[in-house]
């Protein structure tokens, strides 16, 4: 008996297959959370480090946890760090991303200045990623073919991503979290419209817009997926490029709210371009000031860091977190490295094209790739460095599903399955190696600072901060020869910082301290008259400047006997700050020694006025009464010093 054909009713869903809900592959998703966990698990000893200090410990909203939730979300991310109108907007545009500092905000109410908490959560976060992108590439891969190969695939694709060495930045240091959130939100939005695609229920669509709103809040950058989820339903679910637009519209809706809001708390204004070299790398020195690039070196750069890029994802050593002036120098179109790039680029503009109309999975990674790359890349906007590693947080995946699916296609296709897992099993031991041993790295401040220098040896930035960092060790060293040995080991790298950013007044400032240190005041009045002449209103060089004149005169009187010198010095101080107490009692006493009882007692009776309640201020202005002969003042503050201080005539002896 002849079976009869079957009617197809046009309005039925197309027949899909139930991915990542059961069977012998459930197991996959919960191995690639576990890699991605394990392998930052020795990160729960870590520090706070490198951008932590701006948006958790020394943010004003952050520090008061629940009470500061209104701040973060109506101010610039930067202001509660800054706490000024205006220094929030150094980087181009300002930044509005709330959703991360209000998690910091949360545990700072939990546990208080306390890293633990936050590096637990952002490793947790991580995996979950990882575990998401896992069922993501299922339902993108695996919804009509279920099949064995097709599952070690994605299981190469995920482990890839979740082992790669580029991520240690964004895991590895809190601050990074406003990385994996974005990265979570807009994975999770792209995996909402597919089973909305697929399957057309309605709470699909609130969920992937509520997914994407976050992914916003946490970094901007997720708006990049507004390419990626119509591209993701072309290549995956056969549909046209219209019919993938009007399946992604809806996203629309969180972006526009979202940008609405940035603009209300924000404005319009994205700023100008700045001339901080520290803010904007495309600048050089001509005549004694700094220029914009022209238009061939400032694209010559970019390409160049773009080739960059993927040499680190296919190797990735050795890393820094400093990709600041120098350390990527001026290029020009002459230049092998950027002809290279050039190439490189046309490769993987190549492969996208041919396989565009065959829905090719490693077209889809490369058009992921570079749909991605887009919005850090320098070309579409300036984001105040060169490149960074956590820029590649996002693009990663792409480059894991080209490397996944070439070396399925090349060794599963051709060698069979235990090759290929051997192969797989080498290249996420060596990225896992890395990942780890990179981690430790991201200790503390001071040992991501030391260590990195020596990779980003042109970088005026972290030869800065490296500097920053061992001045500040030193002051807390007990022996001698240590803290003399830091100090000029931190002076080196300041003077290669200002050599390569000659108007670096933050070099200049920690260089004055540095020579502080080492009493070498001299030297330390000089730098911070370097910073004050680039800044004139720095006022911590102002401050400091002011201390070390008076500790130079306090050394030229009581250790050289040099009185002239003395007064030089203090007079000089005490002219930058008049309420300084140490500077008026000082120039009392050099008053005293010099015989001018009538100015040593206008000094210490200054001294009194600024500080009522030190008992050897009023013995001070009790002697110098005494010598200039008024005798009732005298008797008053004596009587007021041994009220104070009952001992202090004993200690007068």
């Amino acid at each position: 008996m002849a079976m009869s054909a079957k009617k197809v009713n046009k309005n039925s869903q197309p027949e899909i297959i139930s991915v990542g809900r059961s069977g012998s592959w459930q197991w996959h998703s919960w191995f690639v959370f576990l890699i991605g966990t394990l392998l930052y698990a020795n990160t729960l000893t870590h520090e706070f480090t490198q951008d932590d200090a701006i948006v958790i410990y020394d943010n004003m909203y952050t520090t008061q946890g629940v009470s500061g939730l209104k701040g973060l979300f109506t101010k610039d991310t930067f202001f509660g760090f800054f706490k000024e109108e205006g220094k929030a907007k150094l980087v181009s545009g300002g930044r509005y991303r709330p959703l991360t500092p209000a998690m910091f905000a949360l545990e700072y109410q939990l546990v208080g200045k306390n890293p633990l908490l936050g590096h637990l959560i952002n490793i947790l976060l991580y995996g979950f990623l990882c575990f998401v992108i896992y069922r993501l590439l299922a339902l993108l891969i695996c919804h009509k073919d279920d099949s064995e190969s097709k599952r070690l695939l994605i299981l190469a694709i995920a482990l890839i991503y979740a082992a790669h060495p580029l991520h240690t930045e964004a895991v590895a240091n809190i601050k990074g979290r406003d990385e994996i959130m974005s990265m979570l939100g807009a994975v999770a939005a792209l995996y909402y419209i597919i089973k909305y695609a697929d399957f057309g229920l309605k709470k699909y669509v609130v969920l992937a817009c509520v997914s994407f709103f976050a992914a916003f809040l946490a970094k901007e950058n997720a708006i990049t997926f507004l390419a990626v989820v119509p591209m993701s339903l072309y290549f995956f679910r056969g549909k046209n490029i219209m019919e993938s637009a009007v399946a992604a519209a809806p996203l629309l809706i969180p972006t526009i709210l979202f940008i609405l809001i940035r603009a209300s708390i924000l404005g319009n204004d994205f700023g100008g371009t700045p001339m901080e070299l520290m803010n904007n790398p495309y600048l050089k020195i001509v005549g004694n000031q700094y220029v914009p690039f022209d238009a061939g070196e400032k694209m010559a750069t970019i390409i160049f860091t773009l080739g960059k890029y993927v040499q680190l994802l296919f190797f990735p050593h050795p890393l820094t977190h400093d990709y600041y002036p120098r350390h990527i120098d001026i290029m020009s179109f002459g230049d092998v490295g950027v002809l290279m790039s050039m190439l490189l680029y046309a490769g993987i503009i190549f492969l996208i094209y041919k396989g565009w109309k065959s829905r090719n999975i490693a077209s889809f990674g490369a058009a992921f790739y570079i749909v991605t790359l887009s919005i850090v890349s320098n070309i579409v906007f300036p984001i105040g460095t060169n490149m960074s590693e956590r820029f590649m947080f996002m693009p990663s995946l792409g480059f894991a599903i080209v490397l996944g699916y070439g070396i399925h296609q090349f060794i599963y296709q051709r060698m069979g399955k235990q090759a290929f897992l051997v192969v797989l099993g080498i290249w996420i031991g060596l990225f896992g190696l890395k990942t780890v041993t990179r981690n430790m790295v991201w200790e503390s401040d001071f040992k991501l600072f030391t260590t990195d220098v020596k990779t980003s040896t042109n970088s005026a930035k972290i030869l800065n901060a490296a500097g920053g960092s061992l001045t500040d060790k030193a002051y807390k060293e007990t022996d001698e020869g240590k803290k003399k040995q830091m100090l000029e080991e931190a002076l080196g790298y300041l003077n290669q910082a200002i050599e390569i950013h000659p108007t670096y007044k933050n070099a200049y400032l920690i260089m004055g301290n540095a020579y502080y240190y080492l009493n070498n005041y001299d030297a330390a009045i000089t730098a911070y008259g370097n910073a004050l002449k680039i800044d004139p209103d720095f006022k911590d060089a102002f401050t400091n400047q002011a201390i070390s004149l008076r500790e130079a005169g306090k050394f030229a009187g009581e250790k050289q006997n040099d009185l002239i010198k003395a007064e030089t010095y203090l007079v000089r101080a005490y002219q930058m700050n008049p309420n300084d107490a140490e500077t008026t009692r000082l120039l009392g006493v050099l008053n005293g020694v010099k015989g001018n009882h009538t100015e040593a007692l206008n000094f210490f009776t200054k001294v009194v006025a600024i500080e009522p309640s030190n008992a050897g201020a009023h013995l001070n202005l009790s002697n110098a009464a005494r010598n200039a002969g008024d005798v009732l003042k005298a008797e008053t503050h004596l009587r007021k010093a041994l009220e104070l201080d009952p001992e202090i005539a004993n200690k007068q002896r």
